[in-house]
Order: structure tokens, then C-alpha cells, then sequence
């Protein structure tokens, strides 16, 4: 995924991508996608980045924290585990904070900022 694909500019923070992916593809799939979108910043981010999962397809990316805070606004502090959901055809996105949990259990945490 290219970074020029992704308008974050335009998009408006929300808080309802999380709860529509997980009724669209059911808790087991939503947690799936999460989870590859979180091992591909394992596996090829930097602590400057951070997981994208798009809601729309399940591709996943990473953006840059500086590039998403100077477009958002939003908070992005270097040592938290987020992943940004993002949707195209809604022009939204959603910024959800990890708990750490049982190894392999993905958890948003309920006080994600949007």
C-alpha cells in the first residue's frame, strides 16, 4: 500500500470501525485481520511506525506516527502498541490502542482515544 493512497487528511476520526468489521466478518475473522495488521509491524516496522488494517479489504500497511499526528492530530505516543483502521469508502478512521493480553489475544483497549 502506498502512503499516497491513504488521504488522512481527509478521513474523520471515529469510533465505530472496530464493532462494524467485527459484525461484518464475525469476532474470530475482525481479531485475525488485527493480528496480521500487528505482525506486519513486527515483523517490518520501526518504532515510528504503525499497523494499518483496511476495513473494506483486510489488506494491511504501515504509516508513519509523524505523518498520521501531523494530518490527525490525534495522539500517538512512540511506546504504545495502536493499530490504525482505515476506511476508504466512509473517508474514516479509527485509532484503536492494544492491551497486552494471553500470547496471541488481540484486545482493544476500551479508553482507545477514537
Amino acid at each position: 500500500m502506498q502512503a499516497a493512497e491513504l488521504d488522512l487528511v481527509a478521513a474523520t476520526p471515529v469510533n465505530h470501525l472496530w464493532p462494524q468489521l467485527v459484525e461484518r466478518l464475525g469476532s474470530d475473522r475482525a481479531v485475525q485481520a488485527a493480528r496480521q495488521a500487528l505482525d506486519l509491524q513486527a515483523m517490518r516496522g520501526q518504532p515510528s511506525t504503525l499497523p494499518v488494517l483496511l476495513v473494506e479489504t483486510c489488506g494491511v500497511g504501515l504509516v508513519e506516527r509523524a505523518q498520521l499526528r501531523a494530518a490527525t492530530g490525534l495522539p500517538l505516543p512512540e511506546e504504545s502498541a495502536g493499530l490504525l483502521l482505515f476506511s476508504k469508502r466512509q473517508d474514516a478512521l479509527q485509532l484503536v490502542w492494544v492491551e497486552a493480553g494471553a500470547a496471541g489475544e488481540f484486545k482493544p483497549r476500551s479508553d482507545s482515544p477514537v
